[in-house]
């Protein structure tokens, strides 16, 4: 793209939320930055980055005919995909052979509205033990995040038990509601929320709104978080809705803009990214500068995922998967954009292993146009 080629050489000073195989590839109006690191700069400096230009190819889809399909985790033996719809409050596995569906239950207390639901899943670090499935819904009053068990030996429909709530009083909106969770390798429980629409949450310390939240698996504020007693691990976040860490334990975080700029940002403990202040690169050195940002109609971004080198960014909106090649905490290139328009709107990226990805669709969510077969599961090889 023309625009692109003319701010190649401005890359390190830029500054909503959205059929077939084979590969496509192309570059989008994206302005890659620094931001500060946790590792030092002779660190990084020995890191070999990527190259500058990958691919991907769509190896099958898994299956279809998903009802607003949002978060999603594999079993630990790879064995099956657990799904969650956002509208239905169901969950579904998925069996990774052959894509056959089985729903578990419904979630009881999600009320859906507009962007809120069932949201963002993500599997207990002792799951192998005690079984269990963390979730993050709207209810009635708010965003909560729960807890439930996965029991096997009941029959299909009714093997989801009745939800432990772990942590709660997350501002809920008819938009932003933010809703990833996942956990972290020093096993801790992070979620990424919105500000529901009141600007004003994102940039106080002692809400909820507009954060990204560092918690025990019990849901308490975690040891080592920057602010005592509190779970608020970033501030002045619009809309967080990934979250994915690199191969040497570095958080990277997704968020929409509002009109102008999405992001990319590497995540450190305490910091304020800027909103509403400061939306994309700011020149104010109090806030945390994007490594990647792109305008709303190319991006407005949801899941991310980490492999070969790189975090793969689903985008809404602009229908389309980024690459974003990293050396460090930085872009070491121009993001890449792969699969433009060819599947709809994109939601939800995870690692399927070394150079695989799963890839969820999300055109039955009210903005999208529903084509048969509509939602699905894409397994993709990436380099």
């Amino acid at each position: 793209m023309p625009a692109l080629l003319a701010t190649t050489a401005l890359l390190l000073t830029a500054g909503c939320s959205g059929g077939g195989g084979g590969s496509s590839s192309g570059a989008g109006s994206t302005t890659p930055g620094s931001a500060p690191a946790r590792s030092s700069p002779s660190e990084q400096a020995a890191e070999q980055a990527p190259p500058a230009k990958g691919s991907v190819k769509v190896l099958r889809t898994l299956t279809t005919g998903l009802n607003t399909p949002w978060g999603l985790a594999p079993l630990p033996d790879d064995s099956a995909l657990l799904v969650a719809s956002r509208d239905r409050g169901t969950i579904t596995k998925v069996d990774a052979d052959t894509g056959r569906k089985t729903e578990l239950g419904k979630v009881s207390g999600v009320s859906p509205a507009g962007e809120g639901g069932l949201l963002g899943i993500a599997l207990s670090p002792d799951y192998a033990s005690d079984h269990m499935i963390y979730a993050y819904f709207t209810s009635a009053s708010d965003n909560r995040i729960v807890r439930m068990l996965y029991d096997t030996e009941k029959p299909a429909g009714e093997q989801l038990g009745a939800p432990d709530t772990v942590f709660k009083g997350i501002p809920k909106g008819y938009i932003h509601n933010g809703g990833r969770i996942a956990f972290g390798p020093d096993g801790m429980l992070y979620a990424g929320t919105g500000e529901s629409g009141n600007r004003g949450l994102a940039q106080d310390k002692k809400s909820l709104g507009g954060k990204i939240l560092r918690l025990t698996p019990e849901g308490d504020p975690a040891p080592g978080n920057p602010f005592p007693d509190s779970p608020v691990y970033t501030y002045g976040h619009r809309n967080v809705q990934g979250l994915a860490w690199d191969g040497k334990q570095r958080l990277f975080a997704s968020e929409f803009g509002q009109d102008t700029w999405d992001e990319l940002n590497a995540i450190k403990p305490g910091d304020d990214y800027g909103w509403p202040d400061a939306e994309g690169r700011s020149s104010d050195p109090k806030y945390h500068n994007p490594i990647a940002q792109w305008h709303t109609d190319d991006a407005s971004p949801s899941g991310i995922a980490y492999a070969e080198g790189s975090i793969w960014m689903a985008g809404l909106k602009g229908q389309r998967l980024w690459r974003v090649p990293l050396k460090g905490t930085e872009a070491s290139a121009a993001p890449q954009a792969f699969l433009t328009g060819e599947y709809g709107r994109l939601r939800t990226v995870v690692s399927a292993g070394g150079d695989k990805l799963w890839l969820t669709t999300s055109n039955t969510d009210g903005r999208g146009s529903p084509k048969s077969g509509d939602d699905r599961i894409l397994e993709l090889e990436v380099k």
